[in-house]
């Protein structure tokens, strides 16, 4: 009863619409073919109510209508992130310390002492990912005795993806470290007589057992940090998410997202996945879940969207699934086509796929899955036959700029002309292959949706190595299409966002320059000057301030 409890209370009511505006003197990017410019747009109970020229529109609208001038700016439909762990992010949120775009050791040490100052001594900083070391001019990592000096009275945990972990001695000793032989036994230290100093590395189940042991931030905690999240997400112009869950989002965690849905206070819509909470249960405990949570539960801002990212725990990360964890994993699907549910799967690697598109088939060959959407996320080298088996089951693929950070590895772990292949954004667009953009944010990633694309675009990491070459970079326009039409279309929303057009949601940003005409080396540094959802103003800087309801 517990687990169809917890997926009952995220049926939630929508908020109210904000009143009638008219936006014009924009350049407004529609993705609408059949419209694709305009320079006004009027919204009347969260849609768009009409779109076009600006003196037409000026001249029509009812007097009551609040008019906007948008001053010749750029306006975008609403970004979309695929694939990003949004709710487990929001949770500690506002307890963290963030280096997401430090470009200098000491400006990401003058984070923690900064944050320091916030906390009683004894406090914990926790840098919980989404940065590396390739960003910082020292291409190094700071050592303990550096992050030691910044917050010497304080205890300190920094992640380095799902990889390492660097802790302040006084954080070792209040995790007890030294007498926790399990996890210990997981991970690889620094010091040659086993002391626990320096940076410890180790399997992302090792480092994920680590963090879990740090302090869990209160539920207020975890209302706050999602609401902080969002509004940082809604300054970068995304006006919704696609939350994949995973195997470290237990169901209790979903209660800070289900508050803000409950007191309608969400500014992002939220498009969430169920991942199994158990292993050796799957099936069962999917039975019990989705018994009433059906396809599409909920409302216009939390709303289920099927299972995954762990299916099954034998088909999550296991590039060699034995004959009974493809039958588990076989088994659940069927469920998830009796139920019409969607169904998103982690899998990191070409070279292992075919064990996975094989179960696929299998399933697709007793009732076609095509129309439920299904879609695979990561599978950054993917080559050309498996992007054919995937067309050819109607299966999509989610796309995020891992390589971003760790182009430069892969290369030199699989040699230039790979990496200049990877991924293959055009191949799959022109095969007509459904693809979404996101990022994958935030342990192992930062959230920055520009950055993303400024990466699509020119296919450089971190550090500036070229990596994809022009076989594989895509056009302005289909990058930005990925990002919101993209991510519309795999939660079955694609006739109402993803694009600006009479009848359709209310969800764009107005941008600090335009996305068309910037060079490509500056993409990354795009901000939202607003960000609209809903028809309601989530976000607004200068020359817009004021305007957040």
């Amino acid at each position: 009863m517990r687990l169809r409890a917890l997926a009952l209370a995220l049926l939630i009511a929508a908020p109210a619409c904000a009143r009638d505006r008219l936006y014009h003197n924009g350049a407004i990017i529609t993705l609408d073919e059949r419209q694709p410019m305009a320079s006004a747009m009027l919204v009347r109970e969260g849609r768009i109510a009409a779109m076009g020229e600006s003196a037409a529109l000026l001249t029509s609208a009812p007097a009551t209508t609040q008019r906007i001038d948008l001053g010749g700016r750029t306006v975008i439909p609403g970004l979309i992130d695929s694939h990003i762990h949004a709710i487990r992010a929001g949770l500690s949120y506002a307890t963290e310390v963030h280096w997401t775009g430090a470009a200098t050791i000491p400006e990401a040490l003058q984070g923690l002492r900064s944050a320091a100052q916030a906390l009683p001594p004894g406090g914990w900083l926790i840098v919980a990912g989404g940065w590396t070391e390739l960003q910082f001019a020292e291409r190094r990592r700071p050592t303990q005795e550096e992050v030691e000096a910044a917050a010497p009275d304080h205890r300190i945990y920094v992640q380095h993806l799902y990889s390492s972990a660097l802790l302040s001695k006084s954080a070792v000793l209040a995790l007890d470290l030294a007498n926790n032989g399990p996890l210990l036994a997981q991970l690889k230290t620094q010091g040659e007589d086993g002391e626990l100093r320096g940076w410890l590395s180790g399997e992302a189940e090792a480092i994920t057992a680590l963090f879990d042991l740090l302090p869990r931030p209160s539920l207020a905690q975890q209302i706050e940090g999602t609401k902080a999240f969002f509004r940082t997400l809604n300054s970068l112009g995304m006006t919704g998410v696609m939350d994949p869950g995973g195997y470290n989002l237990p169901l209790e965690a979903y209660g800070a997202v289900r508050e803000l849905a409950r007191r309608k206070q969400l500014t992002l819509r939220v498009v969430y996945n169920l991942s199994a909470p158990e292993p050796g249960r799957e099936y069962e405990d999917f039975d019990h879940l989705t018994k009433d949570l059906p396809m599409g539960a909920g409302d216009g801002f939390l709303r289920f969207n099927g299972i995954g990212e762990n299916v099954t725990w034998g088909m999550y990360n296991n590039e060699r699934p034995s004959a009974d964890d493809k039958a588990a994993l076989a088994r659940v699907l069927g469920l998830a086509v009796q139920r019409r549910l969607g169904v998103t799967f982690h899998w990191m690697n070409d070279r292992s796929v075919g064990a996975l598109l094989d179960v696929l088939e299998r399933v697709d060959a007793a009732v076609p899955i095509a129309d439920l959407r299904w879609s695979i996320a990561h599978l950054h080298d993917a080559t050309a036959p498996t992007l054919a088996r995937m067309k050819k089951l109607g299966v999509g693929w989610l796309v995020q700029n891992a390589f971003y950070f760790r182009g430069g590895a892969f290369a030199r772990q699989r040699g230039e002309e790979a990496a200049r292949l990877s991924p293959p954004i055009v191949s799959a667009l022109t095969m007509g292959l459904k693809v979404a953009a996101g990022t994958d944010a935030h342990r192992v990633m930062s959230f920055h949706p520009f950055v993303a694309l400024q990466w699509m675009l020119d296919g450089r990491t971190v550090d500036g190595q070229r990596t994809r070459d022009a076989r594989e970079i895509p056009t302005r326009l289909q990058a930005l299409e990925a990002y919101a039409k993209g991510g519309a279309w795999f939660s079955q929303e694609e006739t109402q966002r993803g694009s600006l057009a009479i009848g359709r949601l209310a969800d764009f940003a107005v941008l600090s320059e335009d996305y068309m005409t910037i060079p490509v080396e500056r993409i990354g540094a795009l901000r939202a000057l607003m960000t609209v959802v809903d028809g309601r103003v989530v976000y607004a800087a200068a020359p817009f301030e004021g305007m957040e309801e």
